[in-house]
């Protein structure tokens, strides 16, 4: 009788455990899903804009840019122009694992001041 509950304890803890691994999957699925929605630019729409750009209609192209992984593309490149308020998205047109393009907008007075492009560290 002993063994026998022993082992039903044994088996509710193991279930527990697995529910809390599955539960942490399907956040950390979310998690990437949603830093994708937020953080990834097609190219196209970086060299559709231009500096002068009316701040407006390049933020209206712009996915939100609001993720997790926002102050790791700050790091390594330019210096920000004085007084701007910049955006940081991921190309998607990297193909190549473990490389990353930053694609950076700037915005100055209601205007888009400066586009930049440069590699992830």
């Amino acid at each position: 009788m002993a063994q026998r509950k022993g082992c039903l304890i044994g088996c509710g803890v193991a279930l527990v455990l697995g529910i809390g691994v599955v539960i942490a999957v399907v956040l950390g699925v979310g998690k990437i899903a949603d830093m994708a929605d937020k953080s990834l630019l097609d190219p196209s729409v970086y060299e559709g804009v231009k500096t002068g750009d009316a701040e407006s209609d390049v933020r209206a192209k712009l996915p939100s840019g609001e993720s997790f992984v926002k102050s790791a593309l700050k790091e390594g490149g330019p210096v920000e122009p004085e007084g701007s308020t910049c955006a940081w998205y991921i190309s998607t047109d990297d193909t190549d694992l473990g490389t990353e393009t930053v694609l950076r907008f700037c915005f100055k007075d209601g205007k888009l001041a400066e586009k930049t492009k440069y590699p992830m560290k």
